[in-house]
């Protein structure tokens, strides 16, 4: 099981960790667990095709558990629009259809392509929602990522499992301590070195003592 932890300012993917896991173990783990700043489609995507089962959090995941709380206030939010799949039609909050207009592609920071689909509402004039539902100028349009709204739901069953709860749970449990117990307790407050290779090597003298104080109690 491979547990991490996300620097907050670290905007990289999974796949630079699990390829250096690869690299040490010639495998990659049989799970994983991560913070919500890992909790991307291109992630979910690796971890889906390369068959690791991973407990990892997408940026929403908290506070829409508190579903009643979420809802009231996005209400209008496109994730709360009816969607009929044999039309392949949205439904606005007046009930009326929003049907596709097209495909779009978009890049995130980190080069990776979205596939998104379009669906635009027929008559927003006149429509006594129009004010809270968007402010758009022209009839609603909304984006939608059918394959991360799948990913999400597979992350979010494995998440509220026993199985993930207990992860969950246990990730914190795990990381953070070393973390305040660098910088509290062994006074580590920044590096002496400087550049990316010497940083590692660095960091990883702080690990060796760090396990070897484990390992003698």
């Amino acid at each position: 099981h491979f547990s991490l932890h996300r620097n907050p300012t670290d905007t990289r993917t999974l796949i630079p960790h699990l390829d250096t896991f690869k690299q040490s173990y010639q495998t990659l783990p049989e799970e994983l667990t991560a913070d919500a700043g890992y909790g991307s489609e291109e992630n979910y995507l690796y971890l889906e095709n390369n068959h690791v089962e991973s407990f990892v959090k997408y940026n929403t995941f908290d506070i829409t558990k508190k579903t009643k709380r979420w809802n009231d206030k996005y209400p209008f939010a496109a994730h709360q629009l009816h969607y009929n799949e044999e039309k392949d039609v949205f439904y606005c909050p007046m009930g009326q259809p929003m049907r596709f207009i097209g495909t779009a592609r978009q890049k995130t920071r980190t080069g990776f392509v979205q596939q998104l689909r379009r669906y635009q509402a027929a008559r927003c004039e006149g429509c006594p929602l129009r004010t809270r539902c968007h402010r758009s100028k022209h009839n609603r349009i909304v984006q939608v990522n059918f394959r991360m709204r799948r990913l999400r739901k597979q992350a979010q069953d494995r998440l509220e499992s026993e199985r993930g709860i207990e992860n969950r749970k246990q990730r914190p449990a795990d990381v953070e301590p070393v973390f305040g117990h660098l910088k509290h307790n062994r006074a580590f407050k920044r590096f002496m070195l400087r550049g990316l290779d010497k940083v590692e090597i660095e960091t990883g003298l702080l690990a060796i003592a760090h396990n070897l104080k484990k390992l003698g109690g």
